[in-house]
């Protein structure tokens, strides 16, 4: 993929479509274009956040280490981004990443992103939509799993 397309690609991505011309084709630029096989991780739950990921062919898994075991969360595709919470909260990674097949991926930095997001505001706001509708998501799959366990518990004669 030539820098020509990258740019392109970042630019129909709504988290970076408000940045100007320019400033987009340099973050194409530094960006660094990886590929992972069918199984790899992009991320470990707990890691620290280095970088951001935005896919650019494939498919990714979003995984949740828990007690009972490893949980699939969410479906990652083309155009979607992954990484950015660890690097917006300073914190480790929440969940592990892995390849669902062949994926092909933008590495934007930490360093590069937060200069990105620090540069235009609007970048920022559309971040806070994204991780808004990712919280309303995992809030609904919460509610009708904590709704299932309360009518399992009902049917088992078991008290709350």
């Amino acid at each position: 993929m030539s820098l020509k397309e990258e740019f392109e690609l970042l630019r129909r991505v709504p988290i970076f479509a408000e940045i100007e011309p320019s400033k987009l084709k340099l973050l194409a630029f530094m960006s660094e274009r990886v590929g992972f096989d069918s199984g790899k991780r992009l991320m470990q739950q707990g890691d620290p956040a280095d970088a951001a990921y935005l896919i650019i062919d494939g498919h990714a898994e979003v995984i949740l280490e828990t007690p009972a075991g490893p949980v699939i969360v969410a479906t990652l595709g083309p155009n979607d981004t992954v990484g950015e919470m660890g690097i917006l909260g300073n914190v480790p990674r929440a969940a592990t990443v892995r390849a669902k097949d062949r994926l092909i991926a933008l590495r934007i930095s930490k360093e590069l992103f937060m200069r990105m997001v620090r540069e235009f505001p609007s970048m920022a706001v559309s971040i806070m939509q994204e991780l808004a509708l990712r919280l309303e998501s995992t809030n609904k799959q919460l509610s009708g799993a904590l709704a299932e366990v309360k009518r399992l518990r009902e049917e088992a004669g078991i008290a709350a």
